[in-house]
């Protein structure tokens, strides 16, 4: 028992030592484009397009549009699709439109019926995509709120590196203690998954996404298939980033606090109920590969405080490493997330209710035989075979 324990202990200790490594050395890497070198100025920009699908976004979508058409892009159209609301998002789409800010740059499209075999969400960025008529296309979401020199800037960086898909990490705006504790938990751990600096390596298995921010040359998403080609993935941000990476286009990640923001989810179990969507979408809707992911958070999370408290005398030595070198995790992350490092203690926590979104994603599209989104159930059936 006591070898289990040593041998346990160095696993974790590896572990996080590893993740430790990723956010002294790696995170710093990541490109911050709100700096004074990325300003711009008057250079010429190529046009862009910016896809804006909502479903009952009727609290957000004014400002999310409004923020847009502030934007000082020289040569910017904005495209917002209206994807079967039940609520008033259409009329606010059209009010906004109507208004003398929008002339020219703001089409509306309403989709009323959804084609068999998509989502509503795929379908609706893919209709618009396909009027575009930018150089450049923005995917976005309709509660993303973008400051006034957002895109001048990206597409400013986008340009000279010579890049072929951009991804802005947004800045989540977190209300409360359940909201901090679950986001930098995500956040703090999300080298485990992707290391967003390594996406530019084309030899990396490293790819990202982000719905509130994919920006891609229009020659890009053609040349992957559009949305066409991805129009069962529930996950679809990481998706397209995936495809990006896959055909050896060039990829890149950055930051910049406060260009694109969002409120994300309202406390700790809204959190876990976005997630319940996505988490089995991407173990490939294989339980076995779910059930593995939650013995791995468990282990990843939870074992190195029961080592130090159960491990026997300098058996302790591993977990307290691994403990250690956490803290250090949620320490140096405050520079990037804004979440003071007391989180760190409610780290436990955040690893348990992560472990119940993974389970509770599996057990609730298996009882229902696919997944339910937007109004309407798609089979496991389709979503397998896409």
């Amino acid at each position: 028992m006591l070898l289990f324990y040593w041998i346990t202990g160095g696993v974790l200790a590896v572990v996080w030592l590893w993740q430790l490594g990723n956010v002294l050395f790696g995170m710093p890497r990541l490109l911050d484009v709100s700096l004074p070198e990325w300003e711009a100025g008057d250079a010429a920009l190529p046009r862009l397009s910016v896809v804006v699908p909502a479903r009952n976004e009727a609290e957000h979508i004014r400002g999310c549009l409004t923020s847009l058409l502030s934007l000082d892009h020289p040569s910017l159209e904005v495209i917002a699709v209206n994807d079967r609301s039940t609520d008033a998002t259409g009329a606010i789409m059209e009010e906004v439109a109507a208004t003398p800010q929008a002339a020219g740059r703001l089409h509306i499209i309403h989709v009323t019926e959804l084609p068999d075999r998509w989502l509503g969400k795929t379908h609706a960025m893919w209709r618009a995509a396909a009027q575009a008529t930018g150089e450049w296309i923005l995917f976005t979401d309709g509660d993303i709120h973008f400051r006034t020199d957002a895109l001048r800037r990206v597409i400013a960086y986008a340009e000279k590196d010579r890049a072929d898909h951009v991804v802005l990490y947004p800045t989540m705006v977190m209300e409360s203690p359940g909201e901090r504790m679950m986001l930098s938990h995500f956040l703090n751990n999300i080298a485990f998954i992707h290391r967003p600096w390594k996406v530019a390596d084309p030899d990396a298995r490293d790819f990202v996404g982000a719905g509130a921010f994919n920006l891609i040359r229009r020659s890009t998403y053609e040349a992957i298939g559009t949305y066409e080609a991805m129009r069962l993935a529930i996950v679809d941000d990481l998706a397209l980033g995936k495809a990006v990476k896959e055909n050896r286009f060039a990829q890149r990640a950055v930051r910049g606090p406060g260009l694109a923001s969002l409120h994300w989810a309202r406390g700790a179990m809204g959190v876990v109920n976005n997630l319940t969507k996505n988490f089995f979408a991407l173990m490939r809707y294989q339980w076995m590969i779910s059930f593995a992911a939650v013995l791995g958070a468990a282990f990843i999370g939870l074992a190195p405080l029961l080592g130090l408290i159960f491990a026997p005398g300098m058996a302790k030595l591993g977990f307290a490493i691994a403990l250690l070198a956490n803290a250090i995790v949620y320490i140096r992350m405050e520079y990037f997330t804004r979440v003071s490092p007391i989180y760190f203690f409610t780290h436990p926590v955040a690893t348990l209710l992560v472990m119940y979104t993974m389970l509770r994603s599996t057990f609730v599209t298996l009882w229902h035989g696919g997944v339910i989104w937007r109004g309407t159930k798609y089979s496991l059936e389709e979503l397998r075979g896409k």
